[in-house]
Order: structure tokens, then sequence, then C-alpha cells
């Protein structure tokens, strides 16, 4: 195995390894892509302070998100077509998630689905949500990741409707591939890919193909995507997806202080603060530079966690000593998975968790849930000034 020394190691051999249509599925934003490159690159604007002699030994990362021990505050967020990133790709993902001890999110949108992920571990994951029009599959949808006693309903409020992603029309993404004379050149030089995925328990929409009727193509799923989304989505059906999922919500895709105030309103169990990873809403503010506002907003009365540009451990120390309760990882896992399979998953947690540790000890820190602002040099203007 090639020596992986941070999250940009697993970048490139993913590269080289998936398909072009997924991997700029995964390593992009919509429109110009301003946000998208922002989540990352505001994170540099932020400086770190270093301490000395102080004792550093005895470190701990381990923390709680929403009730739940972590060894980390570092959650899988949820991402689509996982399983086209590598064979599989939910269950290993899964199953990384569980061996390193943080929380692993399964998209609506995945390949494998909601009771091929639970049967292959043991320990209860996440479950993000996408609200659409068709209420009784929605209903449906929350009984079986009730059932397949998932810990926590994360419900994606920003994708309403769905920001253009010059790249992904561009490429004709599909699941499977649509195999056009371009797709075809591209594939037959990710030869590796394509073997691991011959032997995939699936190659479609494991939460959709066999549970929508009129689905049996690429195209039906295509069109029933593009119109299915609710876009008459307001706050009081979130308050009921919450009453009728009866457990543990989170609300993903909060950026504005006077949202923030309505998803405690409701009753949410956490908020994350989250672009979408620039994919929707192109010229939003990073989350990063959105995450004070919102902690000024609502204070301890509910978690806070941040999504969206996290590439490192440093970057995950910035966000908890800003305030936030605990963070997520899109991108960053997907590299490693796209790399190196569930390997590459463990890799980039390894990595994450290395960096953030070492880090944490030389700001003069041994636990990660009592770092704060006093680490940070943040720029006087970071959150702006707006007329």
């Amino acid at each position: 195995m090639p020596v992986i020394t941070c999250i940009d190691d697993l970048k490139r051999l993913y590269h080289r390894r998936v398909p072009r249509m997924f991997y700029d599925y995964a390593e992009s934003g919509s429109w110009t892509e301003q946000t998208f490159r922002e989540n990352s690159s505001d994170f540099d604007r932020i400086y770190l302070k270093q301490r000395v002699a102080v004792d550093m030994t005895n470190r701990s990362t381990a923390t709680r998100m929403i009730g739940q021990d972590v060894a980390m505050p570092v959650a899988l967020a949820p991402v689509g077509l996982t399983g086209m990133q590598c064979a599989d790709g939910e269950i290993k993902a899964a199953r990384a998630a569980e061996k390193f001890g943080v929380p692993f999110t399964l998209s609506t949108m995945s390949i494998n689905s909601i009771e091929e992920v639970a049967e292959a571990t043991t320990k209860p994951f996440w479950f993000q949500l996408y609200t659409m029009r068709d209420t009784d599959y929605v209903s449906r949808l929350i009984q079986r990741a009730r059932d397949a006693k998932c810990s926590a309903l994360v419900i994606t409020l920003d994708l309403q409707i769905l920001g253009q992603r010059h790249k992904d029309l561009k490429n004709g993404l599909s699941a499977p591939p649509k195999l056009t004379p371009s797709t075809i050149a591209n594939l037959m030089t990710k030869w590796s890919w394509g073997i691991e995925m011959l032997g995939a328990k699936r190659r479609n929409f494991g939460n959709i193909v066999g549970h929508v009727d009129g689905i049996s193509d690429a195209a039906d799923l295509g069109a029933w995507t593009r119109e299915s989304f609710d876009h008459s989505l307001d706050w009081d059906k979130v308050r009921k997806l919450k009453e009728e999922w009866g457990g543990k919500v989170i609300l993903k895709g909060i950026l504005d202080a006077e949202d923030a105030r309505m998803a405690l309103s409701v009753g949410a169990d956490a908020i994350i603060v989250s672009n979408h990873g620039g994919r929707q809403l192109d010229g939003a503010l990073s989350s990063i530079r959105a995450l004070p506002a919102i902690l000024d907003a609502v204070g301890d009365k509910i978690e806070v966690h941040l999504d969206s540009g996290i590439r490192s451990g440093q970057d995950v120390l910035k966000a908890m000593a800003m305030g936030a309760k605990g963070t997520y990882i899109g991108r960053a896992f997907v590299y490693g998975l796209g790399a190196m399979g569930q390997k590459g998953v463990e890799e980039a947690l390894r990595v994450i968790h290395n960096e953030m540790d070492i880090s944490m000890a030389l700001c003069g820190h041994r636990r990660i849930d009592e770092v704060n602002r006093d680490i940070l040099l943040i720029p006087e203007d970071f959150e702006g000034r707006w007329q």
C-alpha cells in the first residue's frame, strides 16, 4: 500500500482509479463553484496559536454527538452514489466508520439500500432523508430506516430544487453509467474499478428501485428524481417528519441564523451548518464563515455541527474551537473509498484523527471537547460586514 500522509494523497489515487463522471460528481460544485472553493479556502484564513511547555500526555479526541459516544467529532456525511465510487461503497464506508468509532450517514440516494447496509454492519447508523412529493414513499422510507434500527434521521433541507452542476450535465451522470463513446473510452482506462463493479451487490439506487412504481431503467429514475423533490417543504412539514420519525433528528443545510432558530423551535436535536458542499446555492457563504452567526443565534440550546469544506484534522480542530459540537466529512472519505475501498476510508479517518490530535496538543490542549477560540487567530473581517 502506498504511504498516505494526507487527504490529498488519497485524492490523487482516487482520480486515477475512478471513472471521470463519478470523480466529477464528487469533485465539483454548482454554477461557478465559488462556494465549493471557499468552503475549503476559508479554513486557511484561520490560524492556530502554538503553546509550549504544556503537559501533552493522556490526550483524548473522544466526545459525543447527539448523545452518542464517538472516537472523534467526525461523522461520515451522506453522499449520493457512493456505491458507484467503489463497488458496495456504502457498505465499505459504513464498516470503516464502525471500526473507527464514528457515525456513518446513509444517503437516500445511495446505491446500497438501507437493508443491505444494516445487514453488513453491527451497530446503528444514521439515515439521511430527502423530502419528496410522494408522501407515501417517504413514510415507507422512514419505516424502513426505523426497521433497520437507524439511530438518527438527518433531514436535508437545502435540496428542494436541484442546483445545476455543469460537469454532471456534460458527463450525462447516471447509475449505472450510460455507455456513450466517451464514457466507454474513459471506462477502458479504469479497468480495476470495472472488475470490482462486476461483483457489486447492485449498481442502481437501492432505496428507490423496487420501492417506487414505474421505475425500470436509468431514464425513468432520472425523470422521477428531477420531479420528486418537494418544492413546498416548510417548517410545519419538518415538524411532522420529526414526529413521524419519533427519534433523534438532525436538520442539515442551515446557513442562516433565523433558520437555526426555526430548527430549534421544531425540536431538532442538532443542526448541520452546511451549504451542501457548494453544490446548491453558489455564491453562498462558506459553512465555516456562517458558523459564528448561527452559534450566536442559538447558543447551547441545540447542538451545532458543521459540514462542507473539511479536508484535514486541523479543519476539524478549527471548527470545534469556534464552537461546533461535531463535523462531517464527505469528499475526504469518498477520496479514500475510491482509492482503496474500505481501507481507504479507514486511512482517511486515521489521517484526520492524527492531524487533529497532534495539532490539538501543539495548541496546548489534551481534550477535543475543551478547545475554544483561545487557540485561534481569526481575521477581523472573517464574518463579513454586509450592508
